[in-house]
């Protein structure tokens, strides 16, 4: 499967709430990093996420992947997303936001999903109180604190 390919089934499996689908792109240690509600590793519990996590308080999910880049063993994207909240304070809004999607490949199948999202226009869209934004924006903080890679910036 090439870059466009794994890209399109991606966004597919999503939009058509098919978490085995989406999850069979994973390898079967695979881990998905959601910006809203954490790691998901292995298959299965990959699959929950999409079937059960995301479409729990949401519908109508569109995914598009833009300018894909790749090496082979990394591959970058720009996206943008939206769903149709069912949280009652969003009244059925359309929730949108874009990010870069950043995953470590191996044969084939993706081995770490992590993405780099904005998320303040969706908070906003779904009226959230500004209490509730700054709470899950002070998890998001303590997550990119927590990551190796972070380690200097914090020294």
């Amino acid at each position: 499967m090439n870059t466009e390919q794994l890209l399109r089934a991606f966004c597919d499996a999503v939009e058509k709430h098919n978490g085995k689908a989406f999850a069979e792109l994973f390898t079967e240690d695979g881990v998905y990093h959601d910006v809203f509600y954490g790691a998901f590793k292995g298959r299965a519990k990959i699959a929950e996420m999409i079937d059960e996590v995301f479409y729990r308080t949401a519908t109508d999910f569109r995914w598009d992947m833009h300018s894909p880049v790749s090496d082979g063993r990394t591959l970058y994207a720009h996206y943008t997303f939206s769903y149709r909240s069912t949280l009652p304070e969003a009244k059925g809004a359309r929730v949108m936001f874009e990010g870069v999607a950043m995953m470590k490949l191996r044969d084939g199948k993706i081995l770490e999903y992590h993405e780099v999202a904005n998320t303040a226009p969706a908070f906003v869209d779904m009226n959230f109180a500004p209490e509730r934004i700054a709470k899950i924006f002070a998890k998001q903080g303590a997550a990119l604190k927590a990551r190796p890679e972070m380690r200097r910036h914090l020294a």
